[in-house]
C-alpha cells in the first residue's frame, strides 16, 4: 500500500520501513465515533504484511470504541493510536485516551448484555494485553507474536570445504536420485 504513512517491514530483518530506524508510529484522533475508522485505515496500512495485521485491527477498533464510550476522549477529547515493533516476532497496539472513572477489565462476559465483550475478545486474540496510567490518561495495549527464524548457531564452514565426492556411475550410467543428499550443499569438483 501507498499511503501517508511508512509501511513497516514485517520480516525477521529487524527492519521497519524505508530504512528508517523508529519501530513506532502514533496518531491523534478526535474523540468521535467517526474516528474509530480512520484509527482503523491508519494501523491498517502500517501494519500490511503483518502476520498478525487483522488480529491487531480487530484490536485497534475495540480500543478506540472503548475509549470513546468509556472515558473523557468521548465528551469532546481526543485519542492516540501507536502502533509499534518492539521486537522481531512481535506487534503492539496502543490506545491513549483522556483517562476515565473505569478499569479495563476482561472478565466473563454477560452473554445476555449487549456489549462489554471487546476486551475479553482483545484478551482471547492476542498474545498479551494490558494497560498503563499515566499523567496525560490511560494506556491499553495489545499484543500479538508469530514465529520468527532463530540464526543457527553452528560455526561457518569455510568456502570450498564441503565438496561432491567423486562417486563412480553406478553401470546403467546415471546417477542415484538421491544424489547429491539434501543436507550437504554441492561444491566446485576436485
Amino acid at each position: 500500500m501507498t499511503g501517508a504513512y511508512p509501511v513497516l517491514q514485517w520480516g525477521s530483518s529487524g527492519s521497519t520501513g524505508r530504512g528508517r530506524s523508529p519501530r513506532a508510529w502514533a496518531r491523534t484522533f478526535r474523540g468521535t465515533a467517526a474516528s474509530v475508522p480512520q484509527a482503523r485505515r491508519f494501523a491498517g496500512e502500517l501494519l500490511a504484511g503483518c502476520p498478525a495485521g487483522e488480529v491487531l485491527l480487530m484490536c485497534v477498533s475495540e480500543l478506540c470504541a472503548n475509549a470513546i464510550a468509556h472515558t473523557a476522549s468521548g465528551d469532546g477529547g481526543a485519542f492516540m493510536v501507536e502502533i509499534s515493533c518492539p521486537r522481531d516476532g512481535v506487534a503492539r497496539v496502543a490506545v491513549t485516551d483522556e483517562g476515565g472513572l473505569s478499569v479495563p477489565a476482561a472478565g466473563p462476559p454477560d452473554l445476555m448484555a449487549e456489549g462489554g465483550r471487546g476486551l475479553a475478545l482483545v484478551a482471547a486474540c492476542t498474545t498479551r494485553w494490558g494497560y498503563a496510567d499515566g499523567p496525560s490518561g490511560r494506556t491499553v495495549w495489545a499484543e500479538a507474536c508469530w514465529p520468527v527464524p532463530v540464526p543457527s548457531s553452528a560455526p561457518a564452514t569455510p568456502a570450498g570445504s564441503l565438496r561432491r565426492s567423486r562417486t563412480p556411475l553406478p553401470p546403467s550410467g546415471r546417477r542415484r536420485r538421491d544424489w547429491p543428499p539434501p543436507d550437504v550443499p554441492p561444491g566446485p569438483a576436485a
